[in-house]
C-alpha cells in the first residue's frame, strides 16, 4: 500500500562508494549492482578504475583536496548511504593538489592527523548533510574472517600461547595508532607494524627470526566503518619468504580477500590460519 505521500515514479536514492586502489571498491562496487541499488562512485585522481566506470550510474574523479566538490556531489546525486573502500595514495595526491576551502578548514580542526582521526572527521561532515556512512561489509559480510581454525593444520599448544601474547601486544600497540600487525615468537614481539604495512612487516621478521606468529588485529579505538585489517594472497607469500608459520586474525573484524585461494596455499605449504574471537 502506498502512502499518500510517496510516488511509484520516485527514483531509488544512490549507494556511494569513495574509491581507492585495490580490489575491494570493485568487489564492493559488484555487491551493490546485484542488490539492485542505484550506484554513485567518486574517486580521486589518479586512481581511476575502468571496471568501476562500467558499473557506476554516475562516476565522478576529482582532486583528493577538493573535499567540498565530494560534499556537492553527494547532496545533488541523491545519495543515502555512502562507503569508503580501498587504498589512497594521500601523500603524492596531497601534493598534487590544492586543498578547497572546506579542505582547509576541516584539516585545521584536526587535533590530531593520523587516519583514523581523518577519516571520523570526514564521516562526521558527510553526515552532517543527510547522508550515512557505512562499512562495506553491508554489502560484503562474506569478507569478514571467520571463527576458528581455517586450514587443515591445527596450532600447536606453543603456538596458541603465541597467538594470545600476540593479541595482547598488537591491541597495546594498536591502541596507541602504530599499527595493526605483530609478528611473535616464544612469548616476545619480533617485529611490530609501523607505515611500512603488514607484508614488509612479516618480511623484516623473518629475517631475525623463523617460525613465527603473524596476528593481525582490530585496533581498540577503530572506528569499524573504515580500514579494517586485511590479509590476502600476498600475506601468505610473505609468510612463506619469510618461513612464519601460522596466521592469526581477528574473527569478524578483519577482511580476508581471497579465501579459497589463500587457505589452499596455506594447506600447500603448511601454515596455520586461524580466526579469533576477542572480546
Amino acid at each position: 500500500m502506498l502512502s499518500e505521500s510517496s510516488s511509484v515514479n520516485e527514483p531509488l536514492r544512490k549507494v556511494a562508494l569513495i574509491a581507492g586502489g585495490g580490489q575491494y571498491p570493485l568487489l564492493f562496487a559488484k555487491a551493490v549492482k546485484k542488490a539492485g541499488k542505484p550506484l554513485l562512485v567518486i574517486t580521486f585522481k589518479g586512481q581511476g578504475n575502468t571496471d568501476l566506470v562500467k558499473l557506476a550510474d554516475e562516476y565522478y574523479e576529482i582532486p583528493i583536496t577538493q573535499f567540498g566538490k565530494l560534499l556537492e556531489i553527494l547532496k545533488k546525486s541523491n545519495t543515502e548511504e555512502v562507503a569508503l573502500a580501498g587504498h589512497i595514495r594521500k601523500n603524492k595526491a596531497i601534493l598534487t593538489a590544492r586543498p578547497d576551502r572546506k579542505t582547509f578548514s576541516l584539516w585545521r580542526k584536526l587535533k590530531t592527523r593520523n587516519d583514523d582521526e581523518i577519516l571520523r572527521a570526514v564521516a562526521r561532515e558527510i553526515e552532517e548533510i543527510g547522508v550515512k556512512v557505512i562499512s562495506p561489509t553491508k554489502y560484503l559480510p562474506e569478507l569478514l574472517t571467520p571463527e576458528g581454525v581455517l586450514t587443515r593444520k591445527k596450532p600447536t599448544s606453543a603456538q596458541i600461547e603465541d597467538v594470545i601474547y600476540g593479541f595482547a601486544m598488537a591491541k597495546a600497540i594498536g591502541e596507541l595508532d602504530i599499527g595493526q600487525c605483530v609478528v611473535v615468537k616464544d612469548r616476545m614481539v619480533v617485529a611490530v607494524e609501523a607505515l611500512e604495512g603488514t607484508d614488509a612487516t612479516i618480511k623484516r621478521a623473518g629475517t631475525l627470526m623463523k617460525d613465527t606468529v603473524v596476528v593481525k588485529v582490530f585496533k581498540p579505538s577503530q572506528d569499524p566503518r573504515f580500514d579494517l585489517p586485511s590479509v590476502g594472497l600476498k600475506t601468505i607469500e610473505s609468510m612463506i619468504e619469510a618461513k612464519a608459520r601460522v596466521l592469526a586474525l581477528e574473527a569478524g573484524r578483519s577482511l580476508f580477500f581471497d579465501r579459497e585461494k589463500v587457505l589452499s596455499l596455506a594447506d600447500k605449504v603448511g601454515i596455520v590460519v586461524v580466526g579469533v574471537r576477542y572480546e
